[in-house]
């Protein structure tokens, strides 16, 4: 169940998402006025596919998924947000309901943006539109790659692809940490538990990955870039 919740800065989380990167203090006080602050508990729904598109969301603390459901009960997650990624703006533009659902993985909080009323504030202030279409690219290069990954890669080869962003994501990192169960990693990558650990074993097994619980310590990254490439693990 959502709610307004306090104790946290929205303009710390303005300033931390790259949607709003260069505006001026005049558009972020703007921003900040229009905003609500929201909470969720841990797997509770934000919004579920063919709701309106009333608004979009930055995330303030937690993390939240992105998911379809098949016919037949399958879930495939399509995303996962954590602090100062913004989730569910396409419908600020195309005026139409959010094309999948939105679940709290943890206990998060939400900034909340209006519409109609952002639609005045871009209206006002056009540099926010730019910095709006960039996010929006780059979310189409970040989907084209994830369908590329899911189509054409092997389930070792969208694993080590996965690692492999995680890894940049810390500065070319060597040790990293899962940011959600592997469960849900299994169906971001369009797989089963029992498949992912198998694999997870595998890589290990051929010392490419030392895996403790939730930690993985890349151990060949040169091995893993190939997997990456190549989608399969030697036998």
């Amino acid at each position: 169940m959502a709610s307004d919740t306090e104790g946290f800065r929205k303009r710390d989380i303005l300033n931390l998402s790259p949607l709003f990167g260069g505006l001026d203090n005049e558009q972020l006080d703007r921003l900040e006025e229009i905003s609500r602050e929201m909470s969720f508990d841990r797997n509770a729904p934000i919004f579920w596919e063919g709701d309106e598109g009333n608004g979009f969301y930055i995330v303030s603390t937690g993390k939240i998924k992105i998911f379809k459901v098949s016919p037949e009960g399958k879930e495939q997650i399509l995303h996962i947000y954590g602090p100062g990624q913004p989730f569910g703006e396409v419908p600020v533009f195309s005026g139409q309901h959010f094309p999948a659902n939105a679940q709290a993985v943890e206990k998060s909080r939400l900034l909340f943006f209006p519409r109609q009323v952002f639609i005045d504030l871009i209206t006002a202030h056009p540099s926010l539109a730019l910095n709006m279409l960039a996010m929006l690219s780059m979310r189409l290069r970040q989907f084209t790659v994830q369908v590329e990954n899911l189509s054409l890669k092997e389930v070792p080869g969208r694993l080590a692809s996965y690692l492999l962003y995680l890894s940049e994501e810390l500065a070319s990192a060597n040790d990293i940490r899962l940011p959600i169960s592997k469960g849900q990693l299994a169906s971001l990558l369009g797989t089963i538990p029992e498949t992912l650990s198998r694999i997870l074993g595998k890589m290990s097994a051929q010392g490419i990955i030392t895996v403790q619980g939730a930690e993985i310590a890349i151990n060949d990254r040169t091995a893993l870039e190939d997997l990456a490439e190549n989608g399969r693990l030697a036998e």
